[in-house]
């Protein structure tokens, strides 16, 4: 029973197979485009510590790159404005840079609770 919901999940999650998902990838896309972001531009580390953790161990270029790309949006959003469509075709809002970097933070994270370690936030130097 469990593996026909996992196949079922992955079935309706999965753009390439399901057209109401393709139709809702092309819709989140072209509203980033608009604004010129990444979908990873729109986790919030104060709302999971892993993607705060995530984000920190990044190198700060790619990080300045995410503050710019909100910072721009937030400007255009303000000004009831898009970018302009040249600009909107050089965008890629689907390309990742968090993705890797946030599996490796929740693998060390299960690691660390499964040897019964405090998370790092936790943790306090004497």
């Amino acid at each position: 029973m469990s593996s026909m919901l996992s196949a079922l999940s992955q079935w309706f999650v999965n753009p390439r197979r399901n057209p109401l998902a393709r139709l809702h990838m092309q819709a989140i896309s072209s509203r980033l485009r608009k604004y010129g972001l990444r979908y990873d531009d729109l986790y919030d580390p104060k709302f999971d510590l892993d993607i705060k953790e995530a984000l920190e161990r990044l190198p700060r270029e790619v990080v300045d790159a995410r503050h710019q790309r909100i910072k721009r949006a937030m400007d255009l959003s303000m000004k009831h404005q898009y970018l302009t469509d040249d600009l909107q075709a050089q965008q890629t809002p689907f390309r990742s840079y968090l993705s890797d970097m946030l599996d490796l933070v929740k693998k060390e994270r299960l690691e660390r609770e499964e040897l019964g370690a405090l998370p790092l936030h936790q943790r306090t130097l004497p």
